[in-house]
């Protein structure tokens, strides 16, 4: 039998109740994959009062619980002493706590490691979240091997991007990574040639594997679109948080050079970080103009978009995956995105790029698309990179 694998949940029970992105998309693959898993599988998950430990049991029902199949329990009087976070976090805290075959103060840790997982076990992090000196420490001193992902090192390379008060302790996580990680899980090639230098100034540069992430197309569901969704005429589309790096800036100039003619441009995502001014472009729109801001949509309606699409766009200045458009490369999109090294090892030819340093090939071919539609969405499949193939790299070599 391999070793027991711990897979950290910390980052997913902060995220309850919200709309899963990126980084909390691949903590719930790993999630579902340890559920239902033939090795012995843990989750620990760390609260404002310390720590929680589940058997594979209690992964099956926070899946379950995530998912919707089983409704969450009562929030508990412990659970709401914390200030700061929202009803849904509270429950499904109560209901962990409920579920546990284990917990601990902060102190204990490693104490409840080696109780509950003798004779060793891998500890994997895969949300960028919970990555202590404590927790890191607890792991090496009770027997384990750490294996942690890292999907990007954008707040290092592009400071100007974050919010301030990120850059510090996203540094020290990678630092701690540089310390303790038996092995790094890098999410593209791309991402492992651009953190290794910053591991090599930090003092070690662990061992590796790369293993590119799954993607799961989303179900469509039109009857989820909210009322004028999807517009009548030929339209385009991004998707992702609004903020600096995603270059929603360079789209708004492009429609604004377009005029009143242009096609409608949906953007679909929250609001980040960092983007007054575009903020305040987005506010002064009316009903009438052909750019929408689009929030809350669920990925069936995101779905029900993308198949009709005359294209999805992607000016981003730097990322450390995509897989929006991963996502919408599935669902049969044409694509178009800046031409940034890790989109066309993950894309390759399937996806079309144009630097965003040439705003007039970008307009010319939104003319293009927007005159000639697909005459079959999803004529061209691409099935992507798949996440049987991400834990078969991952896992074969623990």
């Amino acid at each position: 039998m391999p070793p027991p694998h711990l897979l950290d949940l910390t980052r997913t029970l902060r995220r309850t109740g919200r709309l899963a992105t990126g980084v909390d998309r691949v903590e719930l693959a790993y999630l579902n994959h340890f559920a239902r898993a033939d090795f012995p599988a843990f989750g620990i998950i760390r609260t404002p009062f310390g720590y929680l430990l589940l058997d594979k049991a209690g992964l099956q029902a926070f899946q379950a619980r995530l998912t919707g199949q089983v409704a969450w329990g009562r929030a508990t009087l412990l659970s709401k002493l914390a200030r700061g976070r929202s009803g849904a976090v509270q429950h499904a805290e109560s209901d962990l706590r409920r579920l546990a075959v284990g917990r601990c103060t902060r102190s204990r840790l490693p104490h409840l490691l080696h109780t509950h997982l003798p004779g060793g076990f891998a500890y994997y992090n895969v949300g960028h979240s919970n990555l202590t000196e404590r927790m890191l420490a607890g792991v090496k001193s009770a027997g384990g091997t750490v294996h942690a992902m890292i999907h990007d090192v954008i707040p290092l390379e592009y400071p100007q991007y974050q919010r301030p008060e990120t850059i510090v302790p996203f540094r020290a996580k990678i630092v701690r990574v540089s310390s303790y990680a038996d092995r790094i899980i890098y999410n593209s090639r791309d991402t492992q040639r651009r953190a290794e230098p910053y591991l090599s100034q930090m003092g070690r540069v662990p061992p590796f594997t790369v293993a590119h992430l799954g993607a799961i197309p989303p179900v469509v569901d039109a009857t989820e679109l909210p009322p004028g969704l999807p517009p009548e005429r030929p339209y385009f589309m991004t998707l992702g948080t609004i903020e600096p790096r995603k270059n929603h800036k360079f789209l708004l100039d492009l429609w604004d050079q377009m005029g009143p003619d242009a096609p409608p441009l949906l953007i679909c995502g929250s609001r980040g970080w960092n983007n007054d001014a575009v903020f305040r472009r987005l506010d002064a729109l009316g009903p009438s103009d052909t750019v929408r801001e689009c929030t809350g949509l669920t990925d069936a309606a995101i779905g029900a978009l993308l198949e009709r699409a005359a294209g999805v766009l992607f000016p981003s200045l730097a990322e450390g995956y995509g897989l929006p458009q991963v996502e919408s490369l599935q669902a049969g999109a044409r694509v178009l995105c800046n031409n940034l090294p890790v989109f066309e090892e993950i894309a390759g030819e399937n996806a079309n790029y144009l630097s965003v340093s040439d705003p007039s090939l970008w307009l010319s071919t939104l003319k293009d698309w927007e005159k000639n539609q697909p005459t079959a969405q999803g004529e061209q499949h691409f099935e992507g990179p798949q996440w049987r193939d991400h834990f078969k790299i991952v896992l074969s070599l623990t």
